[in-house]
């Protein structure tokens, strides 16, 4: 990965998806502070509502924002690991079919059709970025601890769209560049309950995230797209 620093275009539009997060809601400022022409913030709440459990509110949500400028930039800044003192499966006895069914819907089938529904609509002769929240518990060949089930099988099932997708893409679009990226440790309502379990970890802010992801998605080449990387650039092997 080159050390090319991020720096939006004079012209263009880019798509957050669920900017009413913290690292959304970061990414979303980051680009505007660097100059993108058009920010669509994409959430449940948003200006552009969108549901990422729902293809429906996916579709007219996207649709909206591809109707102005080409759009350069897209990140899906969606995740679930907790919700209503629901979380992480610590063992196989903690598995519910349900639970289990929410983290796929968030984590992995809701950006799989983000992805669908953007290919068609991306400018086919130009860079254009895409980026996943991926995580590093996601990599199989990392898992050293156990636990997490649903949230484990879920991001790695994100990382092999991504990278099924990016093969798909280079077809048609052969400068774009598709990457899962893991933000780190960030303090956000997501990671809240866990911070403290961290060990010493460096925790980061929600805009320090949000900009070395951004960094790291601009050095990346079309050769490198459908690829895992953490916040520093360091690839996450599967």
């Amino acid at each position: 990965m080159s050390e090319a620093q991020f720096s939006a275009p004079d012209s263009g539009a880019a798509i957050v998806i669920g900017a009413s997060g913290g690292i959304g809601s970061a990414l979303a400022d980051e680009l505007e502070n660097a100059g993108q022409a058009v920010v669509h913030r994409l959430s449940r709440s948003g200006p552009i509502p969108c549901d990422i459990t729902d293809p429906d509110s996916i579709a007219t949500a996207l649709d909206q924002s591809l109707s102005g400028p080409p759009v350069t930039r897209v990140f899906v800044a969606t995740g679930l690991l907790h919700t209503d003192g629901q979380g992480p499966e610590k063992t196989l006895r903690h598995l519910d079919a349900d639970w289990l069914a929410s983290n796929f819907a968030v984590n992995a089938i809701g950006p799989a059709l983000v992805l669908s529904r953007l290919l068609p609509l991306l400018p086919r002769q130009r860079r254009v970025e895409v980026a996943v929240l991926g995580a590093r518990v996601g990599s199989i060949s990392d898992n050293r601890l156990g636990g997490w089930y649903g949230y484990r099988a879920s991001k790695a099932a994100l990382h092999q769209i991504v990278r099924t997708a990016a093969i798909e893409w280079a077809r048609s679009h052969p400068q774009a560049v598709l990457a899962a990226l893991h933000p780190g440790t960030v303090h956000t309502s997501l990671s809240a309950p866990f911070v403290r379990q961290d060990n010493g970890r460096h925790i980061l802010k929600p805009q320090e995230s949000a900009a070395q992801l951004l960094r790291v998605l601009a050095g990346l080449s079309p050769e490198q797209s459908g690829r895992i990387f953490d916040w520093r650039g360091v690839e996450i092997h599967p």
